[in-house]
């Protein structure tokens, strides 16, 4: 249990921040799945029109620190890929 004011402080700061971090977690991944279920329903115009609002999303995410670079550059690839391949 944290004792001090500081300690106390730092507690309802992490508190609020994984908060906003879950919310914004769910939204990337909303997008992403968006974007999954139109590739594999076959729309290519629809997962085209998915992907281009889910890349700003992920590069958001990744320019909070929310996740890694390389994970949103992953991401990206993968579903780029995959829409090209259709």
């Amino acid at each position: 249990m944290a004792n001090s004011a500081q300690a106390r402080k730092r507690v309802r700061q992490a508190e609020k921040s994984r908060g906003r971090n879950a919310s914004h977690r769910s939204m990337m991944r909303t997008q992403i799945k968006k974007t999954l279920k139109a590739i594999d329903a076959g729309d290519k115009d629809a997962a085209s029109e998915a992907y281009k609002s889910a890349v700003p999303v992920i590069d958001r995410m990744a320019g909070k620190g929310l996740i890694h670079a390389n994970k949103a550059a992953r991401h990206k690839s993968r579903l780029n890929a995959a829409i090209r391949a259709m």
